[in-house]
């Protein structure tokens, strides 16, 4: 379990745990009141009813779905109970706000249809209440409208995050998208050279083969390599859509990685912030390919401007480039202390991305809290072997 799942289930008992209490206190606050003003032991109906929502709002994150129906049925029963037996109006205020988050949890985590099938369910006890009412007579009765504020406040919180959600995954998607037909341009350009080439050491080996025989040998295997770079280039760019109105091709030769990391080192521009940047001792990333080269340059960048923008205290960066036989590794880690906002925001749309870059070449990318302090970024790309040097 990482740091964020522990925070995220440290925060979900708290929250259980501020529920309970809050349902003890309206159990026990509109219990007094109905004993004061109906007297007798007309207040343990509404108490164990109330309670029993309770329990099933406590016990929601099991089965939402069956949790909202059973919530809602013990509603409607208690319902049909005060109004037959003379009891006090139900819903009370303890069992309205449970049905509240059964609603709204409902609402926020199940399929639509069946968030909708709660809602309706939520709306008819709130007209339901209307039936239990002593003073219909005097306008809406005050049982239905704390339950109708109830089921508005849990349409609003259930429906909200929804909203947002949807927005957020339409975003993303929009982000691996534009990233696929940029990796295809770059692709694009890759597979083109390497045909050129070909067509241009096959018009040379004819000429060798008229002139001299012996030496076609050599521009056959010129032509073999160049072929079985444009097959492999070809490989990585099945499965990713390029749209005939493309813009011009993007360039594969990205900017320097010395003066990228410069650019955002802030101890030259009185910020404090030092970037170091670790690279190969055999610094041969000449003899990559194209689309490895900037994906690492890109994967660099994107993080780099992460720490820009969401963790401004970080005092050292650290940017470190390897190579182990085929795999190029790419990791990005800072120092600074964790904060709430650093988990919401250091996963944004430019890791999504990145990340749909890197599975397109074969690679991988972990981003995530370190332990302790600081944030971490590791990418990993294959290169082929015969392409080092």
């Amino acid at each position: 379990m990482n740091v964020r799942e522990w925070a995220t289930g440290r925060a979900g008992i708290a929250a259980d745990i501020g529920l309970g209490a809050l349902f003890a206190a309206l159990l026990a606050f509109w219990a007094s009141r109905i004993a004061e003003s109906w007297g007798g032991g007309y207040w343990w109906f509404d108490c164990a009813a109330g309670a029993v929502v309770c329990v099933i709002a406590m016990a929601r994150r099991r089965h939402r779905a069956w949790a909202a129906v059973a919530g809602l049925a013990v509603a409607a029963a208690a319902i049909l109970t005060a109004r037959f037996a003379a009891l006090p109006a139900e819903p009370g205020p303890a069992m309205a706000v449970a049905l509240s988050v059964l609603v709204g949890s409902a609402v926020r985590a199940l399929p639509a249809l069946t968030a909708c099938a709660v809602a309706a369910g939520g709306f008819a006890v709130v007209l339901g209440s209307l039936f239990t009412a002593h003073a219909l007579s005097s306008g809406i009765p005050t049982v239905t409208v704390l339950n109708g504020a109830g089921w508005l406040c849990a349409l609003v919180i259930g429906v909200a995050p929804r909203l947002f959600d949807a927005r957020r995954r339409a975003i993303a998607e929009k982000v691996r998208r534009d990233e696929r037909l940029a990796l295809a341009r770059e692709l694009h350009d890759v597979v083109a050279h390497h045909i050129t080439g070909i067509v241009v050491q096959a018009q040379a080996a004819q000429l060798v083969a008229r002139r001299h025989p012996e030496k076609v040998d050599g521009s056959f295997a010129g032509i073999e390599a160049a072929g079985s770079d444009a097959l492999a280039a070809m490989r990585r760019v099945v499965g990713l859509l390029r749209d005939t109105d493309d813009a011009a091709p993007a360039t594969s030769g990205p900017e320097g990685l010395s003066e990228l990391v410069e650019r955002f080192d802030g101890h030259g521009h009185g910020q404090g912030r030092v970037v170091h940047l670790r690279l190969p001792d055999d610094d041969d990333r000449s003899g990559w390919p194209p689309e490895v080269t900037s994906t690492v340059y890109r994967v660099v960048q994107e993080s780099l401007t992460n720490v820009s923008r969401h963790a401004p205290q970080a005092r050292s960066v650290t940017v470190i480039v390897d190579r182990d036989r085929d795999v190029v590794t790419v990791e990005v880690v800072d120092d600074a202390p964790p904060g709430p906002a650093r988990y919401h925001h250091r996963g944004g749309y430019g890791l999504v991305g990145m990340r749909e870059r890197l599975e397109a070449l074969g690679g991988t990318l972990v981003a995530g809290p370190r332990s302790g302090a600081g944030w971490s970024v590791r990418a990993t790309l294959p290169v082929a072997a015969r392409e080092r040097g």
